[in-house]
């Protein structure tokens, strides 16, 4: 398969693993890149940029393939030092770097001196119009249905791929909803070059996370999930559970919600600790799409990249040959 992901990138298949937080950690990374995609190892889950340096370097040693690294910008009480983590995966010869949250262009002239790919995950087209225009060289659009943060359009895949396609000139990747190699090539048809998965890869052998979850996924369907922080501006998809429900009833209370009160049932080390790595999918926030829906089995990132490549050429060969 040849689009202009797989030639700016260097990967056999355009398919990207998405950079999740606890979870974007090189055994992962590695396992999808041997496989034929691009790994993602996200910056952040290192709690230093020398931590990060590290996994990098375990990375390299489980892969000879390319992988990149995710860097989600976001406003924060305690200040991170995003340019030495870029620094750190630049200096560590990574090549592709993907962006999320605000605008990545006082990245960009550090990141193309030193000859590496941007990728800028968006969830609107206007935001990926920008992305366009500050530099990007391609966008990662994410539908209504992805995990974590969707935006506050509410627009699914199947309308804002081609609303993309149709005001971009750099390729576009689909993200959010796709487990399938069906799925693959339909938002192919739709105007993308390449695929990124997040949940999906999160229900493999090699993803770091506690087996319960992974069974969760396969367990689950496609109304397993809710929507949190909707009062706040700042939407997010995630496991539909004790704890989400109840922030979920919190939000809904007459007047403005106080995020004090939220803060305990949602914070990050709690999922961490509770879920992905204790493995009670029940007491804590964690983040997942509708996608578990089409989710019902564990393989291994080798088998599953593969599985999902001859079921996109069977599509297209079968299905098209209706017209």
């Amino acid at each position: 398969m040849k689009t202009r992901i797989t030639e700016m990138f260097g990967i056999r298949y355009p398919i990207i693993q998405g950079g999740m937080m606890w979870v974007g950690r090189a055994e992962l990374a590695a396992a999808v890149s041997n496989a034929g995609g691009l790994g993602i190892l996200t910056a952040l889950t290192q709690a230093t940029p020398e931590l990060l340096r590290q996994e990098i370097r375990r990375c390299s040693e489980m892969t000879d393939k390319p992988f990149g690294v995710n860097l989600t910008i976001l406003p924060s009480i305690k200040p991170i030092p995003y340019d030495e983590y870029l620094q750190a995966a630049v200096e560590c010869g990574v090549k592709v770097i993907e962006t999320a949250g605000r605008n990545p262009e006082r990245f960009i002239p550090y990141l193309r001196a030193n000859n590496v790919k941007v990728i800028h995950k968006c969830t609107s087209v206007r935001h990926a119009v920008k992305a366009e225009k500050v530099g990007c060289d391609a966008v990662s659009v994410d539908g209504f249905e992805c995990a974590g943060h969707p935006g506050e359009d509410d627009v699914t895949n199947l309308v804002l791929i081609p609303c993309a396609a149709a005001k971009l000139s750099i390729p576009i990747v689909a993200s959010g909803g796709i487990a399938t190699g069906s799925q693959m090539a339909a938002a192919m048809l739709l105007g993308a070059e390449g695929i990124n998965m997040g949940s999906r890869f999160v229900a493999t052998k090699e993803a770091p996370v506690h087996h319960n979850m992974k069974q969760a996924m396969v367990d689950a369907d496609e109304r397993q999930t809710t929507l949190m922080f909707r009062s706040l501006n700042n939407t997010v998809r995630v496991f539909k559970n004790t704890v989400s429900k109840e922030v979920v009833e919190i939000e809904a209370k007459a007047g403005n919600t106080d995020f004090n009160e939220l803060q305990p049932l949602v914070a990050g080390v709690r999922g961490r600790e509770r879920c992905i790595e204790g493995g009670d999918v029940d007491d804590g926030i964690w983040t997942v799409g509708m996608v578990m829906g089409l989710i019902d089995d564990i393989p291994s990132c080798k088998v599953l990249i593969d599985r999902m490549v001859a079921e996109a050429h069977d599509a297209m060969k079968q299905r098209l040959s209706w017209f």
